[in-house]
């Protein structure tokens, strides 16, 4: 018989942490959390359950699901059926929701991700949201390869695009509104099939609507409105249908088709239809130098911060030569980001996207993370069609090549498609080089051979930037942070304990650097939940915010064991 599973941060006699919740839980039992913040990453594999929050409408009573600083979803489900009700969920580096197969339903929620798409629906995952919110995001929702329906879900304040729709993913948009996306509102590439019913997109930061080549979109009674570039835009190859809609206010054109296109427009209202017109890049001063503050927040990594602040400095003066009538030399945006894991490569590279925006070196768009099951095909022509359609969605942004040197040729593998992605990446560069950068990752000898496997490749970057290993001082004041922004704190003797730990770790292939940090925080709360669960008496406020010098040594030695 199904069960009811209740956790609380507050109450005794129930699951003080999801994860464990989840972990004791059977097929068809339902979740049910108090009002608190609950900081954690919970995968959920092969079972029916329910997430439900127990709470009122007020920012006091919320249930809010954090994934703090970590990189996994903060809720991931692979196979299940899947349902969540009143739940405030947000994203650490990764992804608020990531559902993969089977069924999820979703209703009275409020998803954020600053560094990835807030929901990530796909592998054949059948959905049905209803009534959420998105907030504040990379990107808003991402269906891959997914059915279902989004019915008045709201998206809005996308760094990137609001909602993406891509590999052959069918699934109806009823009543949506989406605005203040960054890039595009709503991007629909890869064979994509939607339907967009009663939906509004508004104030998007480039294309409000865009429908890619081989994609078939359908949009009733639409309103689009306020976008910078083109309103709705039917690129070579596509098809659909324009009923009853408005399109007005753009900054380009209000809609525009492709002579290739095929595409049915009945009723409704357009202003400017047919060639679109450019967009226009324009430098933001206080918007560029708030990125350069946030670049030196960051804990370390003082020669990155100095070589990324020498090439934004000779892009200033370029553009000032540019406009005093002087020859400025032309110059890549390219770069090579050489070094261990867990450094920082990925956010300083957003950084670094977002500063070329803030310029006019680029237009704006999203960094786009990818490795080589991104780019390489099983067949051959396959591998050029995956890769130009990466660069196409981070067009006017950042493709972030992670673990580059696994595309280069392997002996005596006659099948491997990897040289046919460096060489179509080679082409892109320079074909798209007012439009994109991208960014080559990877330990530092790997990245020697990477750069071998073209003869043009080398060229195309302007600098590589070693990031070195953070030393203890930088991965204890990283878990110190991690603490901060967790309610958490280092009782006496505990920092010292860290750094001493910190500093006697080998720097080796297998040293994870801030991920290394991270699990070491994530084991000291465990370690901590255990002790204050062993208590006679309920934990004081101060038990509850305190790792002790004892948790840290149990951790350490365990980790050094």
């Amino acid at each position: 018989m199904p069960r009811l599973l209740e956790v609380s941060k507050d109450r005794s006699g129930v699951y003080p942490t999801l994860a464990e919740a989840i972990g004791d839980a059977a097929d068809g039992d339902t979740i049910r959390l108090d009002p608190g913040e609950y900081v954690e990453s919970v995968t959920i594999d092969g079972m029916s359950l329910t997430l439900v929050g127990n709470a009122g409408d007020d920012a006091e009573t919320a249930v809010r699901l954090s994934g703090g600083d970590g990189y996994e979803p903060t809720i991931q489900a692979r196979g299940t059926t899947l349902e969540l009700q009143d739940l405030t969920i947000t994203g650490g580096q990764g992804e608020a929701l990531k559902v993969q197969r089977g069924r999820l339903k979703v209703t009275g929620s409020t998803l954020r991700a600053a560094h990835a798409p807030a929901i990530r629906l796909a592998d054949g995952v059948e959905f049905e949201l209803s009534d959420v919110e998105v907030d504040a995001s990379q990107s808003g929702v991402m269906i891959e390869d997914a059915d279902g329906t989004l019915e008045k879900v709201t998206v809005t304040r996308s760094a990137d695009d609001g909602i993406v729709v891509r590999v052959g993913a069918r699934p109806t948009l009823r009543n949506c509104t989406i605005s203040g996306s960054g890039h595009r509102g709503i991007y629909i590439y890869e064979s994509a099939r939607p339907v967009l019913e009663g939906c509004e997109v508004t104030g998007s930061g480039a294309t409000g609507v865009l429908v890619g080549s081989r994609c078939i979109a359908k949009l009733v009674r639409c309103r689009i409105t306020d976008s910078r570039g083109n309103g709705v835009e039917f690129q070579a190859g596509s098809e659909g249908e324009l009923t009853s809609c408005t399109v007005e206010k753009s900054g380009g054109t209000d809609v525009q088709i492709d002579d290739s296109a095929s595409v049915t427009q009945s009723g409704g209202e357009a202003g400017k239809v047919g060639a679109a017109a450019a967009e226009v890049s324009s430098a933001d001063p206080e918007k560029v130098e708030s990125l350069l503050a946030e670049l030196d927040r960051m804990v370390g990594l003082e020669g990155v911060k100095a070589e990324v602040r020498s090439i934004i400095d000779q892009i200033q003066v370029n553009e000032w030569r540019r406009r005093a009538g002087l020859n400025v030399d032309g110059m890549s945006n390219h770069l090579i980001f050489a070094g261990a894991p867990g450094t920082g490569k990925t956010t300083v590279g957003r950084i670094y996207g977002q500063l070329l925006a803030a310029l006019g070196v680029l237009p704006g768009g999203p960094l786009k993370e990818v490795s080589r099951r991104d780019l390489v095909g099983q067949y051959i022509g396959h591998t050029a069609e995956k890769t130009a359609a990466v660069f196409d969605e981070a067009r006017g942004g950042v493709v972030f090549l992670d673990e580059a040197y696994t595309l280069t040729r392997q002996a005596g593998s006659g099948n491997d498609f990897g040289q046919e992605a460096i060489d179509m990446i080679v082409k892109l560069m320079e074909d798209m080089r007012n439009e994109i950068a991208v960014i080559a990752a990877g330990y530092t000898n790997e990245m020697r051979d990477f750069l071998d496997a073209n003869p043009g490749l080398a060229s195309r970057f302007v600098k590589s930037i070693e990031f070195e290993n953070y030393s203890a001082d930088d991965l204890t004041l990283i878990i110190s942070r991690m603490m901060e922004s967790g309610d958490y704190r280092l009782g006496d003797g505990a920092e010292d304990l860290l750094w001493r730990h910190f500093a006697s770790i080998d720097r080796d292939v297998n040293f994870g650097n801030a991920r290394d940090a991270r699990k070491l925080f994530e084991e000291l709360r465990k370690i901590q939940s255990q002790r204050l669960r062993g208590l006679s008496d309920r934990p004081s406020m101060d038990d509850l915010i305190t790792i002790t010098a004892e948790d840290v040594e149990i951790a350490t030695k365990a980790r050094s064991a």
